[in-house]
């Protein structure tokens, strides 16, 4: 889930929570607090307190101290107050019509009511507390200077905001939860990581130095083609673009599916790389979930960022357009048979993460969805990527999930990044996989947080084939590369992107590499890259590389519990 979504879910939890978690927090008596971009920290102080909203507007844009707010300084650092002024006032570049469109929908209509429990209008007001948060969003986005706390104080649509302490500490406490355990468990890789690269270092005589660099170029020119499939049972034009190597010979086929919010030419960069080492790579569009439908969101086209149907119809999608290329690959003189489709890799990010493994033979739970799904276990919980997971509920009434197979036994292999898994597989639907597959999960994924919807699930697949990368300082987005020129993707805040989106690409690149010529190629002499060792040898210190086969819950539990 990219773009909108994913921006939205971040942009919400740092700029709503900032104004609650840290700003209105240490002006309504909390004392002895810290916070980073992602990371909030407090203890309550037990009494309460109010403030103008004039008073932190002047204090804002002049830095005046006013006589009502120079009360409340005395329980801040000075660091503190400097960091105030500059929260409230921090832009967040979004264009208003996205975030109207947004909280209309079913996902920004949730976040309001999760919001709504901390920031509410006085009873007597007319407007209920959700309809004034989402009014506030809108008109504040539209002021010139965008969306900053300070805007979204201003055009709160009530003379007072009653500001829910004790729900706001609990809601903090959650959110550092979830960081808590999510840091421990990225630490925990990590360390197997190491001690598995020292193991492997002691007891193998070629050493890793001695290996190829597979970050370059490979050897063969690759010509680009976009071709058009048009399925009339399902009424969806997929438009493909295949990236053929100049060999004359039948080729392993690498499918790679996109996220929300994206398209096919966000992973140029891999297709390329993938295609000079050898392979044809096919990278199809799905409509409902691509570039176009968050655009259909924006031009009130559109009333959500992605329908449940697409859980089924992105499968379908690569399936159609293998079976499409098996009728070309025997009848067109462009392909001359020059496609082996009978053994295929599938690489996926976000929701095209989800797509691989489905591909793969992961199961849809529905009893699982049935469990996380209730507004009850929803109101527990800060895992946003279970507002898209539930949505596939939906589909139970018309025809039960369990009917459709999306399993294509033409697929040798998956690489899932950021997937989500955790509700719409669970545990059982995971350890259906046979395929040998890849796990990639982001340290700063705030999207498809890394413990819940990769670590964990992980440790669930049964198939000993299977490997989890880690990349350290990554988020949800690092390994989306750039778009075309005039592509119309939703654009990402730099922080939402990561520090280092460049050496998380190059990261996709070297590890997808070895791990289809080994289980889609079946070229035994690659598996030596699928070691801690050598991820250990190519790992950067701006973004830390671990590569594990093997974890377990037990393993996991007891990180996280320490």
């Amino acid at each position: 889930m990219n773009s909108l979504f994913g921006k939205w879910t971040s942009t919400l939890r740092k700029s709503w929570l900032l104004l609650v978690l840290s700003v209105l927090l240490s002006i309504f008596g909390i004392s002895n607090y810290g916070w980073t971009a992602e990371r909030i920290y407090a203890s309550y102080s037990a009494f309460q307190r109010s403030i103008s909203i004039t008073a932190l507007e002047k204090f804002a844009l002049d830095g005046e101290i006013s006589e009502e707010l120079a009360v409340y300084t005395h329980y801040l650092q000075p660091t503190q107050i400097s960091e105030l002024r500059r929260v409230l006032t921090s832009q967040i570049k979004v264009h208003p019509v996205a975030v109207s469109q947004f909280l209309y929908t079913s996902q920004g209509e949730f976040m309001l009511q999760r919001l709504g429990e901390v920031i509410k209008s006085e009873s007597s007001e007319s407007k209920p507390g959700f309809h004034a948060l989402r009014s506030a969003f809108i008109l504040a986005a539209s002021e010139p200077e965008g969306l900053t706390l300070l805007n979204l104080l201003r055009k709160y649509p009530s003379s007072s905001m009653d500001i829910d302490l004790a729900r706001t500490l609990q809601i903090a406490e959650q959110l550092q939860t979830l960081v808590n355990e999510t840091d421990k468990a990225v630490a925990a890789v990590s360390a197997k990581s190491a001690t598995e690269a020292r193991f492997q270092g002691e007891r193998t005589a070629l050493s890793v130095d001695n290996l190829r660099n597979l970050n370059r170029r490979g050897e063969f020119i690759a010509k680009k083609q976009t071709l058009k499939f048009f399925d009339a049972i399902r009424g969806r034009l997929l438009l493909t673009d295949i990236y053929l190597p100049n060999i004359r010979s039948s080729v392993p086929v690498i499918v790679i599916s996109h996220g929300i919010g994206t398209d096919s030419s966000n992973f140029r960069y891999l297709a390329n790389h993938l295609a000079t080492n050898g392979f044809a790579v096919i990278v199809p569009n799905h409509p409902g979930s691509d570039t176009k439908q968050i655009q259909s969101l924006l031009n009130v086209s559109a009333s959500e960022v992605t329908q449940p149907q697409e859980f089924i119809n992105r499968p379908l999608d690569v399936k159609f357009v293998l079976d499409e290329l098996e009728k070309l690959n025997n009848t067109s003189p462009r392909f001359k048979k020059r496609l082996d489709l009978q053994q295929v890799g599938v690489f996926g990010q976000s929701f095209g993460g989800y797509t691989a493994l489905a591909l793969a033979g992961a199961k849809i739970n529905p009893e699982k969805i049935e469990k996380d799904c209730n507004q009850k276990a929803l109101k527990q919980t800060w895992n946003m990527s279970l507002l898209l997971q539930c949505r596939i509920g939906e589909l139970q009434a018309n025809k039960p999930v369990k009917q459709y197979n999306l399993y294509d036994e033409r697929v040798k292999a998956a690489i899932a990044v950021n997937p989500i898994t955790s509700s719409v597989f669970g545990k059982t639907g995971l350890s259906q996989i046979k395929t040998p597959v890849m796990m990639v999960t982001s340290s700063e994924d705030t999207v498809a947080p890394a413990l819940y919807e990769q670590i964990l699930p992980f440790s669930w697949i049964a198939n000993p084939d299977k490997y989890l990368v880690q990349l350290e300082g990554a988020t949800h987005f690092s390994t989306i590369g750039d778009g075309k020129a005039n592509s119309e993707q939703v654009g990402l805040p730099s922080k939402l992107i990561g520090d280092n989106p460049k050496q998380a690409q190059n990261y996709m690149k070297v590890v997808s590499l070895p791990f289809f010529q080994s289980y889609v190629s079946q070229n035994s002499q690659y598996r030596a890259y699928l070691t801690a060792a050598y991820a250990e040898s190519i790992s950067t210190k701006s973004m830390n590389l671990s590569l594990i086969k093997n974890l377990t819950t037990t393993e996991i539990a007891k990180a996280v519990d320490e």
